[in-house]
């Protein structure tokens, strides 16, 4: 997320001011860690307290906010060794933070903030006291264990937000409103969009028939503009035996998120995590030349992977997702161009869904890390260059690229302001060893080709979660499930109304003709409150004249016209909307 120092200190100064708050009012109390949030609203502090919190409890912790706000109490930065750091927190009884003071790797500073009479653990950086928190608001408690890990104790995590004056907090509660307005969770279940089934299990999606139309939408979109940019599908199994993965480094690296095998004829094989290894397969089948190259391969392949039951959330994290999965296998010579290519198309793609704004992160060699250093420093060279020329603003993070190879993140702000992660473009020098990949050079030898990871929507179900906020359940006309409704005033226009239907699914626009015998104002607010572009009126007059009466979700009543003036107008809408991405 891309933060200012200032207000990214101002929430973290917040989080250490409720913990020094919970302190007083909870003596005792065990400390674990403190933050703000990526989204750029929220801090948080995880307690181990003695007794559950409510939202009741809040106001008496920002009562003795308010108080040490008063006192302008200066955060005052205290560097230690790591014998002193470990006398502090032993004598304060604070365990959880003798644990993270491990994690702080040898020769790097140990600091702690203090601020009146308390102290954290703590790099900072911090306002300078207390006084520069004005305004702020407690909103919610939740349970999160300690790191992460449903094994180890469970703590509470109390949620604020702070701003540099009570305008500015309006601001960010009015915007927390909205997403809450928007969540796709209850705008899921309000269109009858998907379901998650506890008797299936948790992080299993249903995609129910409105929300499938427009899965089948995108789908459709992405086949044919991968065709158009020169990709050629695939389709792999669903499982593999163990060998396979063994080779691929899964079952050494990645096995708490694979689920466990299965017996089949005597061979243990696994669900997939990854399609990966199955085009690699598909690449290693034959001998391959270099003037095939390059292959760009993809496939919306569906895969599991075990996430706990504390992080499943929504369509935002699954354990059974369909990815938007492409590899492409090049020389040497064609890698920069094609990361040229793939970060246009990708950008091209979201554009079409209707996000402008982007940025991005550059992630290097690691300190540990396979293939050539100078193989690294080309391809790093090749995504900054792709980046640039793109004019995307992008950070390098440095050392933070993936032990196989650097990467391109590109994050979308949505209508709301919020960031999110969606494509990704990695580098991979480990697989195609692994693998022994090869192809014959025009020196008639033997070469290792380049291969590149890429999705650009993420996963179906996370892009669509994302798709839902974004246009809070109003999707743009190319994308409703239902672009148009048919609302006869009774059941004496039901057949004029069928043949409406019939003759608008014909030009391919989706239509559905409410039969029901409410009243048209009934049918027109339920037609609202179901998101509904267009709807066509029809009375005794229109039937008689061969009319309808359109209506615009947005617009409202738009006049009596001809049918072939509504299809017009619609297809027209339908096809320039389309053609833009």
């Amino acid at each position: 997320m891309e933060d200012s120092l200032d207000n990214d200190s101002l929430r973290h100064s917040a989080a250490h001011l409720m913990a020094a708050a919970v302190s007083r009012l909870f003596p005792g109390v065990k400390l674990d860690i403190g933050q703000p949030t990526e989204d750029g609203l929220y801090f948080y502090y995880d307690f181990d307290l003695p007794r559950r919190l409510a939202p009741e409890d809040f106001g008496a912790i920002e009562k003795e906010m308010r108080q040490l706000v008063k006192r302008a109490i200066p955060f005052e930065r205290v560097e230690c060794s790591r014998a002193e750091a470990q006398t502090r927190l032993s004598q304060a009884g604070q365990t959880y933070k003798l644990e993270r003071l491990a994690d702080i790797p040898d020769g790097q500073s140990i600091t702690f903030y203090r601020c009146g009479d308390f102290e954290d653990l703590c790099r900072g950086p911090h306002v300078g006291s207390t006084a520069d928190l004005p305004a702020f608001k407690l909103t919610s408690v939740a349970g999160s264990y300690y790191r992460g890990d449903e094994r180890k104790p469970m703590l509470q995590r109390v949620y604020g937000v702070a701003a540099e004056s009570d305008a500015a907090l309006k601001v960010i509660l009015d915007r927390i409103d909205e997403a809450a307005r928007r969540d796709h969770r209850k705008l899921g279940k309000e269109l009858d969009l998907y379901s998650i089934e506890e008797t299936v299990g948790p992080g299993l999606i249903h995609w129910h028939p409105r929300g499938a139309r427009i899965r089948s939408l995108i789908e459709d979109f992405w086949r044919r503009e991968h065709f158009r940019a020169g990709y050629e599908l695939l389709y792999s199994p669903h499982i593999g035996r163990a060998g396979l993965w063994q080779t691929s480094g899964h079952l050494d690296f990645y096995a708490e998120n694979m689920y466990a095998p299965m017996d089949i004829d005597g061979y243990p094989y696994y669900v997939k995590p990854m399609n990966c290894p199955f085009h690699i397969q598909i690449y290693k089948g034959q001998k391959r030349s270099y003037r095939e190259l390059p292959f760009r391969w993809a496939e919306l392949g569906t895969v599991y992977r075990y996430e706990k039951s504390g992080v499943v959330h929504g369509l935002l994290r699954v354990r059974g997702f369909t990815q938007d999965d492409a590899h492409i296998f090049c020389t040497p010579e064609q890698m920069e161009g094609e990361i040229r290519r793939v970060l246009r198309f990708g950008l091209s793609m979201l554009r079409a869904f209707g996000f402008e704004s982007f940025s991005a992160y550059l992630s290097t060699r690691p300190a540990k890390a396979v293939g050539e250093v100078e193989r690294w420093e080309q391809a790093t060279r090749a995504l900054a260059a792709a980046l640039d020329q793109e004019q995307v603003a992008y950070r390098r993070d440095e050392g933070g690229g993936a032990f196989y190879g650097p990467k391109i993140d590109i994050k979308i702000r949505d209508a709301l302001g919020r960031e999110w992660q969606l494509s990704t473009i990695q580098f991979d020098f480990n697989l195609p060893e692994r693998f022994d990949l090869s192809y014959i050079g025009d020196d008639g030898k033997e070469h290792r080709p380049y291969m590149i990871h890429r999705a650009l929507l993420g996963s179906l179900e996370r892009f669509f979660g994302i798709l839902i906020e974004h246009y809070a359940g109003s999707f743009p006309f190319w994308m409703a499930p239902e672009q148009v409704r048919v609302l006869p005033l009774t059941e004496h226009q039901l057949e004029y109304a069928e043949q409406v239907c019939d003759r608008m699914r014909r030009a391919d626009l989706r239509v559905v003709v409410d039969a029901r015998s409410d009243k048209i104002g009934a049918k027109i607010r339920r037609a609202q409150t179901e998101r509904v572009p267009y709807m066509l009126i029809l009375g005794p007059k229109e039937v008689e004249a061969g009319m309808v009466a359109l209506r615009a979700r947005a617009e409202g009543d738009l006049g009596a016209m001809t049918l072939d003036a509504v299809m017009d107008r619609l297809s027209r809408e339908n096809v320039v909307v389309r053609n833009e991405g």
